[in-house]
């Protein structure tokens, strides 16, 4: 994409006709400029004021630039101007004393709307939301009689609505004064404005009840008089629902207490769509007037105190039905059948009441019913569900085993069954809910042993089986789990020993296997755990010393061993150094510290364990190391002997020969014989084309330029690396084409393109927790490619956004290993090379002298940590300063100059993403560090930005 300010450049000039300049359109007659568009084209400074001479200009939109400043008076000249739009700038100063016929928000203003604005008898739409205005309305805004929408929410406006505002204002459509401080009645002429479609003056001081007249605006889609200032105690399960149904309600309806109970003339409302009436202190019946809307397609009337039986007819008149909540109220009886008929239904909450049965549902994506009454046992035509993500029927007293019917629900995504009475097994087909990623069985009587499919759910991220009656070992395929982040096993009957393999899950932040019967050691592995927070092997069997690899787990805050028979020395460095006693109390002969309770470790141990290694240094280690070198020496010369022996068969073998071939004509039809609508994009040694093989597979394939001489060696090293690594983050190669003069790859496609398109092109958008989740994608992937491939590290030397490609589920892989380079030994291991990285993520010895090494991929990543989160590419024009020194210079009092705006736009959290961004910009720092040997490793930087993730949610929580 080109750069729209270079755009502008080459555009602009006399040589051509003003007319046809870009953005700019001229009436037909007399080739005045009617229209001026610069909307996004990066443009800043301040307004130019001589915009006021175009006299005949219409339509004007600069928004989505960095304009700073006042607006000018000049501007007022204009006035033919029917649209204006200054949306998404960093304007500032007192609301201006001229106005054009249609106003757009996102300039900051401040002070009183001027009494002027009356002698705009012509405007139409007011639309200055989410500013710094104060006072009251001027009562000569209410005499333009052509106004059609008026939006002033979230400012501090003051003062009362006239009675007869609905005859001052007899074409008013939509009227938005939320989030304000307006006080009095509501007026009862409002049911006289019939054109009224959207009514929105929640969270104000407005007292009294709501008009029973309102069932007048026929037209009426969203009526908005809630206050949102209600305080309940709402679980975090329950929160955590509630964020997921506010991403589908929009607009609502919302009511708070003007009314004690919901008017049955609600249901005149004939054109209501939405209606939200929670959380507020409603009570009484819901009236059945309300599910005679034929058009409504949301209800939600979440956190009340209603009561009463859902009418049995409740689905027969709500085709368009969607999302229907009732969630904690005080509702009973059976959920009715008929609301099978709501075809539409996707999404339905019914927790935190006392509903006794389950109808026959179908047709949902999400079904909550936890804290309820329900009893008997889970229905098998749940199964027929085919649709649903998320199941949570915890907290019931639902009985008999979980049947197999579940396994059908090929999409779930949650899975709740926790606090019930559940018995039985745990289904093995449990394990082709491939989708699955968090699931909980947690208080129930389930038996037998933990089905060993259960831990080939590879992208599961929470299992919770705890406080039943599970036996057996914990199998050492436990390992797959490679991103699981809570694991809780606890108050069961497990036993044997505890699996060293579980070292290996490096995402693991709470394990909990406290209250079972697991005897031996504590494994060393758990020193590996590196996100580890909080581990509980509380009363249990265990025995042996305390590792000391587990003093390693910088992060490791909560530390439980009680109740086991422990011996030996307590670790006192790292996290040790903040465990109380209750951390180790009630074992067998742990010694350590005073603090802690237990006795001194003796120094006679320490001497007699002196003593012993001298002997074993002095008299048992030589004659053994003499014995393996001598059979190392033997194993060497019998494999040289053999490889000469077998040298003439393998000469003729293809480094790729158990790979599947794809030919030329096969990538020739798969492409549409290279069609340039196809072509995806040109990299350092060829081109990408998306392409579809016979099987329908779609796929991309990269095509190498034999025609640059690093192209065929490229060639070879890139199958080389690409047939030894696997990992969840890296793109796949599916197949290959060699022949002498074409060689390609045929790899994974991904369908959401790259990192690039979404930082800079601007219809896509990326929030912190998505940007975070990529960058943390990215690092795992250079993780394994460092450090857990082999013991050869593989460099990458060229990561960048257009490197970084996304999945349909947005999940990053890193992509183009054509300048990957295989080291032999060890990771700190250099070597010299050409210098073929992109200018900008190069580290300062790859670009000056062309030493390559692991540390050179750190230094890329931590410029693309901040490139992701500035939206600024290193080589932008910021004088002569990088990208790096820029951000290095800005920390941390400049913070919000450097971050992208888009990311802190919004208030809510402010300061949760603001801490987060800091400690972004803190880690990227640390990767770019000048000398090599200062950069953080890349295991390290992983871990770190998992943990700025965790805080970050927490922080989110704890603001919500």
């Amino acid at each position: 994409m080109k750069d729209p300010q270079s755009v502008l450049v080459n555009n602009w000039s006399i040589t051509y006709p003003v007319c046809s300049w870009i953005g700019i359109s001229c009436g037909a007659g007399r080739h005045r400029v009617t229209a001026l568009n610069l909307s996004t084209m990066g443009l800043q400074g301040t307004i130019p004021p001589h915009l006021g001479n175009l006299s005949f200009l219409v339509y004007l939109n600069i928004s989505h630039n960095k304009f700073h400043g006042h607006l000018p008076n000049e501007l007022g000249q204009l006035r033919r101007l029917r649209f204006f739009s200054v949306t998404n700038n960093t304007l500032s100063g007192s609301f201006p004393p001229w106005i054009g016929s249609s106003w757009t928000w996102g300039t900051t203003y401040c002070g009183n709307i001027p009494s002027k604005i009356g002698e705009l008898s012509n405007l139409n739409k007011l639309l200055v939301e989410n500013t710094y205005l104060s006072g009251s309305i001027p009562w000569s805004l209410y005499n333009i009689s052509f106004l059609e929408r008026i939006d002033l929410s979230s400012n501090s406006l003051s003062g009362t609505l006239p009675n007869d505002i609905c005859i001052r204002l007899p074409k008013l459509e939509t009227l938005y004064l939320g989030a304000n401080q307006f006080f009095g009645h509501i007026p009862s002429s409002l049911s006289e404005c019939t054109r009224l479609q959207i009514l929105w003056l929640s969270d104000n001081q407005f007292t009294g009840r709501l008009p029973e007249n309102i069932g007048n605006l026929s037209k009426l889609m969203v009526l908005g008089l809630g206050k949102n200032n209600l305080q309940d105690n709402v679980t975090k399960k329950q929160s955590l629902l509630q964020e997921k149904l506010k991403t589908l309600i929009s607009p609502h309806l919302n009511l708070d207490i003007l009314t004690s109970e919901i008017p049955k003339e609600i249901g005149n409302l004939q054109s209501l769509e939405n209606l939200d009436l929670g959380p507020n202190n409603l009570s009484g019946s819901i009236p059945p007037t309300i599910f005679n809307i034929s058009t409504i397609s949301l209800i939600n009337l979440f956190n009340n105190q209603l009561s009463g039986h859902l009418p049995s007819t409740i689905g027969h008149s709500l085709p368009n039905l969607e999302l229907f909540s009732l969630a904690k109220n005080k509702l009973t009886g059976t959920i009715p059948n008929s609301i099978t008929n709501a075809s539409k239904l996707t999404i339905l909450d019914l927790s935190f009441n006392s509903f006794s049965g389950i109808g026959n549902l179908r047709g949902l994506i999400l079904l909550s019913l936890f804290n309820n009454d329900l009893n008997g046992t889970i229905p098998t035509t749940v199964g027929r569900l085919q649709q649903l993500q998320l199941l949570d029927l915890s907290d019931n007293n639902l009985q008999g085993s979980i049947p197999y019917d579940l396994c059908h629900l090929g999409r779930l995504f949650v899975l709740f069954l926790n606090e019930n009475k559940l018995s039985g097994h745990i289904p093995q087909c449990l394990a082709s809910l491939i989708s699955l990623r968090e699931l909980n069985l947690g208080s129930n009587k389930l038996t037998s042993s933990i089905p060993s499919s259960l831990w080939s759910l590879e992208y599961i991220l929470q299992i919770n089986l705890s406080s039943n009656s599970l036996n057996g070992s914990l199998l050492s395929n436990i390992q797959n789990l490679k991103v699981l982040i809570d694991l809780d096993l606890s108050r069961n009957q497990l036993s044997g020993d505890i699996p060293i393999t579980i070292g290996g899950l490096k995402d693991l932040a709470t394990l909990s296997l406290a209250g079972n019967q697991f005897h031996g050691p504590i494994p060393k592995s758990f020193g590996s755990l590196i996100s580890l927070e909080s581990l509980d092997l509380s009363s249990n069997n265990l025995s042996g010393e305390i590792p000391k690899s587990l003093e390693a787990l910088l992060y490791l805050k909560q530390l439980n061993v009680s109740h086991n028979r422990l011996e030996g020395e307590i670790p006192v460095k790292g996290p040790f150094r903040n465990f109380s006693t209750e951390s180790f109390s009630w074992n067998y002969a742990l010694c350590g510290p005073s603090r802690l309770q237990v006795p001194p470790c003796k120094e006679e141990n320490n001497k007699r364990s002196k003593k012993v290694a001298l002997l074993v240094l002095n008299y048992i280690l030589p004659p053994i190391i003499s014995i393996m070198l001598l059979l190392i020496a033997i194993i060497v010369y019998v494999r040289c002997r053999n490889r000469s022996t077998k040298k003439s068969d393998q000469e003729d073998l293809l480094p790729l020969a158990t790979w599947r071939r794809t030919s030329y004509l096969d990538i020739q039809r798969a492409t549409d014989e290279f069609n340039e609508c196809n072509l995806l994009g040109t990299g350092s040694f060829g081109s990408v084309y998306k392409g579809t093989l016979s099987d329908g597979t779609n796929v991309a394939i990269k095509i190498f330029n034999l025609q640059l001489e690093r192209a065929f060696r490229s060639f070879d090293s890139e199958c080389e690396v690409l047939r030894n690594v696997r990992h969840r983050n890296l793109i796949k190669i599916l197949s290959s084409c060699c022949n002498l003069d074409f060689k390609a790859l045929v790899l994974e496609f991904m369908p959401n393109g790259s990192l690039e398109k979404w930082l800079y092109s601007h219809n896509y958008f990326l929030d912190i927790l998505e940007r975070l989740n990529i960058m943390i994608d990215v690092g795992l992937a250079l993780e394994y490619l460092h450090h857990g491939h082999s013991s050869a590290p593989i460099i990458h030397c060229d990561l960048k956004p257009s490197n970084i490609l996304l999945d349909e589920n947005m999940v990053a892989h890193v992509s183009d290993f054509g300048i990957s380079k295989l080291l032999g030994e060890g990771e700190d291991s250099v070597t010299q090379t050409m210098t073929m990285a992109t200018i900008g993520y190069m580290a300062p010895e790859y670009g000056s002298e062309g030493i390559v090494s692991t540390k050179c991929d750190v230094y890329s990543y931590g410029v693309l940590l901040m490139e992701t989160f500035t939206r600024k590419k290193p080589t932008n024009d910021l004088g002569e300063m990088s990208l790096k020194h820029w951000v290095n210079q800005s920390l941390p009092h400049k913070l919000a100059e450097v971050v992208d705006s888009n990311l802190v736009r919004e208030e809510q959290a402010f300061s949760a993403k603001m801490d987060c961004l800091l400690s972004i910009m803190d880690l990227a720092l640390d990767c770019c560090m000048e000398s090599p040997d200062k950069r953080i490793h890349m295991t390290d930087a992983a871990a770190k930005l998992r943990k700025i993730k965790v805080q970050f949610l927490d922080d989110v929580a704890k603001t919500n």
